[in-house]
């Protein structure tokens, strides 16, 4: 039989053999980590989270657990049901280890009971809304490093009374993200004294007409400032309302986050923001104005390396929300999964993954600030116990003349 097996063509079948189970080999020595994110209508937004994803992994080789990541995209669109279909096959996937969520809370708050009864790891780099991190029928599987809107809202009303605006209106597009802000913001004025004295929900795809009859009637209200929770789209739309009536209706907007997700400032450009008072919700770290250091210059020259097309400044580097935050939970995910063997059983994997994110002992470098323990074991008498950001790591932010986000405090 040795004998045969030296002729040519057994050598020929054999090798066929190899060829055909190498990739069966080569498949299992990967993780696939996916990123269901809005790559369309907010684009800016899923590409920053993908950069800040892929320069972290690149920091450690594209390694975790002795074992190769492939990254995975898919585009939601901004659409519950899309991502739905792509939480189902992240379910089928017998590598894929967890996904990263985009900036858009829908498709997670539509999808909460999906997500923690099928036990789909979750992490959430940009949504905002409240209840993401606080499911309480089942396990929790949704691991947040962004803004709060539990507390995001009372960031945004403090600033604003620190201002002096006391009569502030309310302007929220009609979703869960909304109505959320909805709840903290006006429990944050009653704390004050204070009440909006309007509230407006707006639909998604507001047109321009629309957003001026409503400019109007904000003015006429009598209000001394708008407190704005919109997505870039809609938020662009609002700032050419605004922009194209008279001066005196020209109120100060004090924003959430959401408007920095798309292409608002290559539209409402620097010309044109002269002509409007707005400041926006961020977290306390840029690359343009926080002061630089060793470590942040570093991830910088990094991402550079990989995009030296698209990166050729920290300026231009698009809706940086999404970049700092997602490498910052990479860190944190690389952190978790240090010194952990996995067992290549799908379902025990993500387990471990989980209860290695509730049991980081050692202090995580971000560029936000340094994580120690930044996730516990969720309960009902630990509700930010998924949440590895508090009040203390939001700010207030405005947009430079280069487009750059200028963090308002520094």
């Amino acid at each position: 039989m040795v004998q045969h097996m030296r002729h040519p063509k057994y050598k020929v079948i054999l090798i066929i053999l190899i060829m055909g189970l190498s990739p069966l080999i080569h498949a299992e020595n990967y993780i696939h980590i996916y990123l269901d994110a809005d790559q369309t209508g907010a684009k800016a937004s899923g590409l920053s989270i993908e950069q800040g994803i892929r320069t972290a992994l690149h920091e450690v080789n594209n390694i975790l657990a002795n074992k190769k990541v492939k990254l995975i995209i898919r585009d939601h669109h901004g659409s519950s049901v899309r991502s739905k279909k792509h939480l189902e096959e992240y379910l089928q996937d017998k590598q894929a280890l967890a996904v990263f969520s985009g900036m858009h809370s829908p498709p997670l708050l539509n999808n909460l009971k999906y997500i923690n009864e099928n036990k789909i790891l979750i992490l959430d780099p940009w949504a905002a809304a409240g209840p993401i991190t606080r499911y309480q029928k089942s396990e929790n599987w949704i691991y947040r490093l962004s803004v709060d809107d539990t507390i995001a809202g009372e960031l945004i009303v403090n600033s604003s009374i620190k201002e002096g605006f006391k009569k502030p209106f309310l302007l929220l597009e009609d979703t869960g993200w909304g109505k959320s802000n909805f709840k903290t913001m006006t429990a944050a004025l009653h704390k004050k004294n204070l009440k909006p004295v309007g509230t407006h929900w707006f639909n998604w795809n507001l047109g321009i007409t629309t957003a001026k009859v409503i400019i109007r009637k904000i003015y006429a209200s009598g209000a001394d400032s708008i407190l704005l929770v919109a997505n870039a789209h809609e938020g662009k739309i609002i700032a050419q309302a605004l922009l194209d009536l008279s001066d005196e209706i020209k109120l100060p907007v004090r924003s959430h986050w959401g408007i920095t997700g798309g292409d608002f400032p290559a539209i409402i450009h620097h010309e044109l923001r002269k002509k409007l008072d707005l400041k926006f919700l961020q977290t306390r770290f840029s690359f343009v104005s926080s002061k630089p250091t060793k470590f942040s210059n570093g991830v910088f020259n990094t991402a550079q390396a990989i995009w030296p097309k698209v990166l050729t400044s920290k300026e231009n580097l698009n809706a940086p929300t999404g970049f700092i935050h997602a490498y910052d939970l990479t860190r944190i995910m690389i952190a978790a999964l240090k010194d952990k063997i996995l067992s290549g059983d799908t379902a025990q994997d993500r387990v471990l993954l989980k209860n290695a994110l509730e049991n980081i002992n050692t202090p995580v470098k971000g560029l936000i600030k340094i994580y120690n323990k930044p996730f516990q074991a969720y309960n009902a008498s630990t509700p930010d116990a998924h949440e590895a950001l508090s009040i203390d790591d939001l700010v207030m932010a405005f947009y430079g003349k280069n487009n750059q986000i200028i963090i308002d405090s520094e």
